[in-house]
């Protein structure tokens, strides 16, 4: 074999061609190296098929590039010399082939990144140029602000890709956002296109039988994984999306249905996380459906803007804050994680249905996430880092990067404001409005107080009231804060005497 002149570490959410750091490799004189690990694999307990998705797509990402002529040195997770982490095996091969430079692509996870800058090697950097926002563009974008707003940063997104402009600058269709557009329920006969699946092939057999042996303690199934694993399988789940659901996408995509997980969603996200998709081609993608007339303005700025808005603006903040920023607690909260998180055994059908699926799927959509078990954790005053963990650990597209940003500042408003400007809680009625899922629960969503009553209503103004002295100065808040204040006395202590009840019920570890 031939000496190693550049050794190129690549993580498993890192499986693109175009990486940054595989750039100008020379087939004969660099060496491409990947790991599975443990310590990546269970710092959290991640689902069973988010660990399958990874090690599979690496094992097909690692043939591929053999089959492209590229050196590859891979290592198994039960391969014996295995030292069980990233730094340990960069430094073990390292010492085995004595390369002249070792590269890689920035790390999606801070913990992980900082751990790899203190291994004692002399490491390479490389810019990720997968993402449409660098890290210092960010910062150069943030400096000065004492209070960022997404929907700037957006704009300055478009303007950068030029995507649904106009040929003066101005966006398509006279406004930037059309969000108002993109909050309709399921109506009833609707129905979602029926989902795409994938089969094992030996690879990922092979990887499943792994995980089934390893990871037995972890919550979360593994019979029903049908992930795309390879480019051409998550190109293809794309294709399907851009045929049969992104037109009904920015209709209904906060729309919530019983037995229904997926709806009018991509389910890509976990695919463009690890590098199986490609974010410009997906926005360009969108953007000629939308000038074919295959879709409306509304489905592709709404696609549009959680790429290149959201996703690239909690990049950003991620970045712009660590590891300060994993602490943030901005209510004091301290309250466990219900065990029912893990289980999906309550009767409140809302959470039975996000959970529910997100254990056998790995997945859930934004509003089912934020509005259904992000909403209870915030209103029941769970610890921010107890639903970081559960969010990291549950989700088959959870990085530390999009993760916590959404978690810790969207979710649970620990930030203090800074990433969204109100809690975005809310009463059963948001998911009475948005699915069928009342209809079907042991709970009314028509009552408050009583021992029947959606316990989502008493803990949204128990909540209100115990925070007061943070949320009534939110110019946001005024108006929720004046239907408390119209209340009757007797009213409020209803409310604060049903919300006292089920908080002591969590307390002593009782689902409801």
């Amino acid at each position: 074999m031939n000496k190693t002149h550049r050794l190129c570490l690549v993580l498993g959410d890192q499986l693109s061609f175009d990486l940054a750091s595989l750039k100008g490799l020379d087939s004969q004189r660099d060496t491409v190296l990947l790991v599975e690990v443990m310590e990546e694999a269970s710092h959290v307990p991640h689902h069973p098929q988010k660990i399958a998705l990874i090690f599979s797509a690496m094992r097909h990402f690692a043939e591929a590039l053999q089959q492209r002529g590229i050196r590859v040195q891979y290592v198994t997770l039960d391969d014996p010399q295995n030292s069980g982490s990233v730094p340990g095996e960069l430094r073990r091969w390292q010492s085995l082939l004595q390369p002249d430079e070792l590269h890689l692509t920035e790390c999606g996870d801070w913990r992980l990144e900082q751990s790899l800058k203190d291994c004692g090697l002399a490491i390479q950097w490389h810019t990720d140029s997968r993402f449409l926002c660098t890290r210092l563009e960010f910062a150069s974008w943030a400096e000065g602000k004492k209070q960022l707003r997404m929907e700037f940063f957006y704009r300055e997104m478009r303007r950068k890709s030029g995507l649904l402009l106009n040929g003066d600058g101005s966006p398509v269709g006279g406004a930037w956002n059309f969000d108002a557009e993109n909050r309709k329920a399921l109506p009833k006969g609707v129905r979602a296109p029926s989902r795409l699946r994938f089969s094992a092939d030996a690879i990922t057999q092979d990887v499943l039988a792994l995980v089934a042996k390893n990871f037995s303690s972890h919550y979360g199934a593994l019979d029903t994984f049908d992930y795309p694993v390879t480019h051409a399988d998550a190109q293809a789940l794309w294709d399907y999306f851009l045929d049969w659901g992104l037109a009904a996408f920015g209709d209904y995509q906060d729309a919530m249905a019983s037995d229904e997980p997926f709806l009018f969603h991509a389910r890509i996200s976990a695919a463009l996380n690890i590098g199986l998709l490609d974010l410009r081609q997906l926005c360009s993608d969108v953007e000629a459906a939308y000038w074919s007339h295959r879709i409306p303005l509304n489905a592709a700025e709404g696609f549009i803007r959680q790429l290149i808005g959201w996703r690239e603006y909690v990049r950003g903040v991620y970045w712009l804050k660590m590891p300060d920023y994993a602490g943030g607690n901005l209510f004091g909260n301290s309250r466990l994680l219900p065990a029912f998180y893990w289980t999906g055994d309550t009767r409140m059908n809302c959470m039975g249905q996000a959970i529910g699926q997100s254990l056998k799927h790995a997945y859930a959509h934004h509003i089912q996430r934020l509005m259904v078990t992000g909403n209870f954790a915030l209103l029941a005053g769970i610890a921010p880092s107890q639903m970081c963990d559960w969010y990291l650990a549950i989700y088959m597209d959870a990085f530390d990067w999009v993760e916590l940003p959404n978690t810790l500042g969207m979710v649970m408003h620990a930030d203090g404001g800074y990433l969204g400007s109100k809690p975005y809680c809310a009463s059963g009625q948001y998911i009475k409005r948005m699915s069928d899922y009342c209809r079907n629960c042991a709970y009314k969503v028509s009552e408050s107080t009583t021992d029947d009553a959606c316990p989502f209503n008493s803990l949204y103004w128990h909540f209100l009231m115990r925070h007061g002295d943070l949320l009534r100065s939110n110019q946001r808040m005024g108006m929720v804060y004046k239907n408390l204040d119209r209340m009757t006395e007797a009213k409020q202590q209803g409310l604060w005497k049903r919300g006292q009840q089920l908080l002591a019920k969590l307390d002593a570890g009782e689902s409801f």
